[in-house]
């Protein structure tokens, strides 16, 4: 139904899945990102109500970032910047929904790799699919605000999949940063960042800092 969401009807009593007030330039794109979210969901294993609601949530998000403009947004200055001068671009990504130690010495230590460091941020919508419902605690615009103000971050960007292979390919990062008990061949990323000639690295976990054992304390 258009901006008003979508009307599921299994036999009974059709059920009315109102869809977020988002300003809307271009609706184009939005029905085929409705689709595709709810056939990636209903294979999965999802329930027809909560695969619909999710594609409602994910064609609103998507127009919310510009629609099919948003796609084709520029790099952040700051990459092209750094680019111009001959640095070296770093990246990194995550949910980092309560900022922690951990974190910040996992940015700081990215950081310290490069020129610049852009972080891949996964968006509300991309939060709940990979950590359920009751994720993110904080929204999107309050996790870009605390990274943003951190020293070591220098830009951030969003991205609506599970998995930032499509930003990645956007930005073409020199060095590709992750932090955890991983080694960077068994990283999916990292052989995308290998087709520019970028490098994967991954710098050290610090135990009993997560963003889940947090969480459990508060229960």
């Amino acid at each position: 139904m258009g901006g008003k969401g979508a009307l599921l009807h299994c036999g009974g009593t059709p059920v009315a899945v109102p869809a977020p007030a988002v300003p809307v330039a271009d609706p184009c794109g939005a029905g085929d990102r409705f689709a595709v979210t709810a056939a990636v969901r209903l294979a999965a294993g999802a329930a027809l109500d909560d695969a619909v609601a999710d594609a409602v949530g994910a064609a609103a998000e998507f127009l919310a970032h510009g629609g099919v403009s948003g796609m084709r947004a520029p790099l952040p200055s700051t990459v092209e910047e750094v680019r111009r001068r001959g640095g070296v671009v770093v990246a990194t990504g995550g949910c980092f929904d309560v900022l922690h130690p951990g974190h910040v010495r996992m940015l700081a230590a990215a950081r310290a790799l490069g020129d610049c460091l852009v972080v891949c941020l996964n968006s509300d919508l991309s939060v709940r699919r990979l950590k359920g419902e009751g994720r993110p605690v904080n929204r999107q615009d309050e996790r870009i605000e605390v990274l943003r103000a951190l020293e070591s971050v220098d830009d951030v960007v969003v991205f609506g999949e599970d998995t930032p292979e499509h930003v990645l390919r956007r930005l073409r990062p020199d060095v590709w940063v992750k932090g955890g008990d991983y080694t960077a061949e068994l990283l999916p990323e990292a052989e995308v960042v290998r087709h520019w000639g970028g490098r994967t690295v991954v710098v050290p976990y610090h135990r009993g800092h997560s963003t889940t054992e947090i969480l459990s304390r508060r229960a």
